[in-house]
């Protein structure tokens, strides 16, 4: 994300605080979203208010996408 992006999140985000509801879905793990936002100040803020009040679930496992056989699901071409 480049730092307009993340200032735009932390916006939509600060907005959405204690107003309404927010669910966030990503394969990255929080442990590394400072390093993914590049910004620490604004990272902090963002985690800040994401983090405060929320219901973390982290799932384990073996994906879901996998056959028994082992092979990968064929990846659905969008366009």
């Amino acid at each position: 994300m480049n730092a307009e992006d993340v200032r735009d999140l932390l916006e939509i985000i600060d907005d959405r605080v204690n107003q309404r509801a927010t669910l966030v879905t990503s394969q990255l793990p929080v442990n590394h979203w400072h390093e993914y936002l590049g910004e620490p100040t604004v990272a902090d803020a963002v985690l800040d208010r994401l983090l405060q009040s929320a219901h973390r679930l982290e799932l384990k496992g073996d994906s879901l996408r996998r056959h028994s056989d082992g092979r990968d699901t064929p990846k659905v071409d969008a366009s």
